[in-house]
């Protein structure tokens, strides 16, 4: 399933990748130890030891050779298996041999069926560099209990020729919850090109996506500080400032580009320093768990978060000791996004597939007073998991549902009308996200784990009523 969509912004990432050095022998065994230990902690000890083999195996292949210790008790069990008997093939004429036993060679360039080699290595060279014209995205997958990150390449995204293919992955110890995009320079410089993934765990990772075959993130904000085992009791102690649950929801303030704003299950808000690695606020306004955060476009001071209790607030970073804002909900907050082309105004998406408008300006102090929605649209049928504003077209909004379906919106004088609509092969959707750079690709992710990227403009209705606003392919010539 694909939990989570980033967009890279077009010519941030480095052309070439570095590849990562192979982390010291140690840091291979520490690895191994603490999910080790985490195995230990878990009731089905079976499924556990196969996350140990698994990492294991994904860390001596990331430095190209078996590490002693852990990996070596694999090599035996593999032994065990007796592989060499898995296939019993009859004994005498080999197929596609001659006989004489050349059915292997020193290396492809003595081997005469394979013609054009050094065309294919350039070819594979050539997938490897990303231009400063190709769109980048990247998503949080679990498949068969691995969870990674897929960095995807987007070729000729403005026209009707895009080609879209995996450039790289990267392996993740916990199940991914959602994820964001951030420049900040962790590693010097003035830009960076980093993804922070929350999950499962109470820490966040933060992850260069300029470095293929790397193993640990460059940046770990809170978590757990040890776990130890006191007779049959689990000692669980975290890291100062941590969230104590799951990592449900993250923002990255463009403007102040070094802070990073994380939702939790553990019922709170945190506003961290990525740089200093620290968390600088804990905010603990809501009663239940907190699913989504977002940054005002506009005052990047200001801070919305939505919870299963019911409730949207609005913090202000201009106002530290002021309540903040707050609106009542029918159902848990499933998402929540401000528009892109307008200072005051928001919209939210529920568990029981409404959708509902806001606008601050109808705010006030009086907790008693519940400022009412300047809309409210029954999307779908099921929980709205996701809401996209197309960061182009004025007052076009996307869905996406555990219905299946994704919708877009024209919400023009707060009277919602639905303008498109498809159902991706996605399966559930749980995450929708409008390019920046191409403003109508509208990158869909879902319980099938297969990304889907829908051109809105193929839409014949969403081309009349938007295409005047879609510069990117007026200034191709497409």
């Amino acid at each position: 399933m694909i939990s989570a969509i980033s967009w890279v912004p077009k010519g941030v990432s480095k052309s070439e990748l570095v590849v990562a050095e192979p982390p010291p022998e140690e840091e291979i065994q520490e690895i191994i130890a603490n999910h080790a230990t985490k195995s230990g902690d878990s009731d089905n000890e079976d499924a556990n030891n196969d996350d140990v083999v698994a990492q294991a195996l994904t860390v001596a292949d990331a430095v190209g050779k078996a590490s002693t210790g852990t990996c070596d008790e694999i090599t035996l069990a593999f032994k065990d298996l007796d592989m060499d008997l898995y296939d019993d093939e009859d004994e005498g004429i080999e197929v596609f041999s001659s006989g004489i036993g050349d059915l292997y060679y020193p290396s492809n360039d003595m081997d005469p069926y394979l013609k054009d080699k050094n065309d294919d290595d350039s070819e594979e060279l050539e997938d490897m560099i990303i231009n400063p014209t190709d769109s980048v995205v990247v998503y949080a997958c679990t498949e068969d209990e691995v969870s990674y990150l897929e960095v995807w390449v987007i070729e000729d995204a403005d026209s009707s020729e895009m080609n879209m293919y995996p450039h790289h992955n990267i392996i993740i110890p916990a199940f991914p919850l959602c994820t964001a995009w951030l420049d900040c320079p962790l590693k010097g410089g003035e830009r960076g090109n980093f993804i922070a993934v929350g999950s499962m765990e109470p820490s966040i990772e933060i992850w260069d996506l300029d470095v293929i075959d790397e193993v640990q993130p460059c940046v770990v904000l809170g978590g757990f500080e040890e776990r130890k085992k006191k007779g049959k009791k689990k000692s669980i102690k975290y890291k100062d400032d941590s969230h104590t649950d799951s990592v449900l929801g993250l923002a990255w303030n463009k403007e102040y580009r070094n802070i990073l704003a994380s939702a939790s299950a553990d019922k709170q808000v945190k506003i961290w320093d990525v740089v200093a690695g620290k968390c600088d606020i804990t905010m603990e306004h809501h009663s239940d768990k907190v699913q989504a955060v977002a940054w005002n476009h506009h005052a990047p001071q200001v801070l919305l978060s939505g919870s299963f209790d019911h409730t949207v607030v609005l913090r202000d970073g201009r106002m530290p000791s002021h309540s903040g804002y707050k609106w009542s909900v029918t159902a848990d907050v499933e998402s929540l996004a401000w528009d892109p082309h307008t200072e005051h105004s928001f919209v939210v998406s529920l568990e029981d597939g409404i959708v509902k408008g806001f606008d601050i300006r109808t705010a006030n102090s009086d907790s008693s007073s519940d400022p009412s929605s300047t809309f409210t649209l029954h999307a779908h049928d099921k929980a709205v998991t996701s809401v996209s504003y197309n960061p182009s077209a004025p007052n076009l909004l996307a869905t996406g549902s555990m219905d299946k379906t994704v919708k877009l919106w024209d919400l023009s004088n707060n009277q919602p009308s639905c303008v498109a609509s498809k159902s991706p092969r996605a399966g559930a959707i749980f995450k929708i996200s409008f390019s920046e750079d191409n403003p109508f690709l509208l990158a869909i992710g879902g319980s099938k784990g297969k990304l889907q990227v829908w051109d809105t403009l193929s839409d014949s209705g969403i081309s009349r009523r938007y295409g005047n606003y879609n510069k990117n392919r007026s200034q191709s010539g497409s």
